[in-house]
């Protein structure tokens, strides 16, 4: 028994000695990390001379931990690396744009002050214009009623517009309505038409009536231009519109006043509303849809282009109401002018007396185009 006792004990021993030389051996324990309040780190740093202008790296070697330096610079508009090509994605590297104030709007990043002008400005005060116009157009029409001729049709029809013309006018109205339908859709919807059929839905019809938009956009430009120059010969202003300005067009009495073929309301619309304001709303329109050449599309570019966009429309949608009303309900035989092309020597003599005094003059011819009965017909091969 004691032999056994003295070797367990010797082996015992043994592997004691062994474990003290392993840990004598082992590698010493790596202090524990400590966290760094930053508030405690150098609290006099910040009195320290260019403290304000210290890169990242430098002011991590005073403050540990302060970042200050480069969110200061993403804030400001600071652009870092970005691996896209800079001609497809020039803003890539730039998450935050630079403080911008529009009009309207806070001293803030740009596209908080856009958003600013949208939310507070455009969409309240240019629905607002838009309701105006429709409830004066309403009690117009309340009081007023259809403009009726006075004296009795003759039967005999003048060429108010020819097939070309209408066919332009058809095209840049059609375009128009479109790009109207689904510009309210997109501004206003989410106001009136979203909480009755839900989002899935609205954001559906929002999707393809955006890409509506995009494409009867440069139909609407292109159309547009045609419209211009087809009628422009029309509506230079003459001396003879100064009288019906004052009287407005006479409205508001029982008798119109004399007018060429398109009398100043109408010149004021196409010079105001389809030169002026279209010539905005095709230009800022071309950029959005990015089918301009060589422009950057920069996100402050295209948010300036919305702003001017989505005012311009808002005017000319404003002002085109009115143009609509006087060429539907408003006006007997103004709707069948542009539909058929032909309108009544009673309703010419009453409604443009001096266009009807140069077409009986000879002035101007009563049938501008080829008579479709006058072409001559084609024999069908047998």
């Amino acid at each position: 028994m004691s032999r056994s006792f003295q070797s367990v004990l010797c082996a015992a021993l043994t592997v004691f000695a062994l474990s003290a030389v392993a840990q004598d051996k082992a590698p010493a324990a790596a202090p524990a990390v400590k966290s760094v309040n930053i508030q405690d780190v150098k609290p006099d740093a910040s009195d320290a001379p260019g403290y304000a202008e210290q890169t990242n790296a430098e002011r991590g070697k005073v403050q540990p931990g302060n970042n200050a330096p480069m969110w200061r610079g993403v804030g400001a508009g600071a652009q870092g690396y970005s691996s896209l090509p800079k001609a497809d994605a020039p803003e890539a590297g730039v998450l935050i744009q630079p403080f911008a104030q529009y009009p309207g709007s806070r001293l803030t990043t740009a596209g908080e002050a856009w958003r600013q002008v949208r939310n507070n400005w455009i969409i309240p005060y240019g629905g607002s214009l838009l309701l105006i116009v429709l409830g004066a157009v309403a009690l117009f029409y309340w009081r007023k009623g259809m403009i009726m001729l006075h004296g009795k049709p003759t039967g005999v029809e003048i060429e108010r517009f020819t097939p070309f013309e209408r066919s332009a006018h058809w095209t840049n109205a059609i375009a128009f309505v479109v790009l109207a339908v689904s510009g309210i859709f997109m501004a206003f919807g989410k106001f009136f038409i979203q909480p009755i059929i839900g989002d899935t839905l609205f954001g559906f019809i929002t999707y393809l009536l955006k890409n509506a938009h995009n494409f009867a956009g440069p139909l609407f430009a292109v159309s547009l231009t045609v419209v211009f120059f087809t009628f422009l010969k029309d509506n230079w202003p003459s001396k003879e519109d100064w009288a019906w300005i004052i009287k407005a067009g006479g409205l508001f009495g029982s008798q119109e006043v004399p007018s060429h073929r398109f009398n100043a309301g109408e010149k004021v619309v196409f010079w105001a509303g389809v030169f002026g304001l279209g010539l905005i709303v095709v230009a800022s329109g071309l950029v959005l849809d990015k089918v301009i050449p060589f422009l950057g599309y920069e996100r402050g570019m295209m948010q300036v282009a919305h702003m001017v966009h989505a005012v311009a429309t808002l005017l000319m949608m404003a002002m085109f109401i009115g143009h609509i009303y006087m060429g539907t309900i408003g006006m007997r035989g103004a709707y069948k002018a542009m539909r058929e092309g032909y309108v009544d020597e009673t309703w010419a003599k009453e409604h443009h007396e001096l266009w009807y005094k140069d077409i009986k003059s000879g002035k101007i011819p009563a049938q501008r185009s080829v008579p479709a009965s006058a072409t001559p017909a084609k024999t069908a091969s047998v």
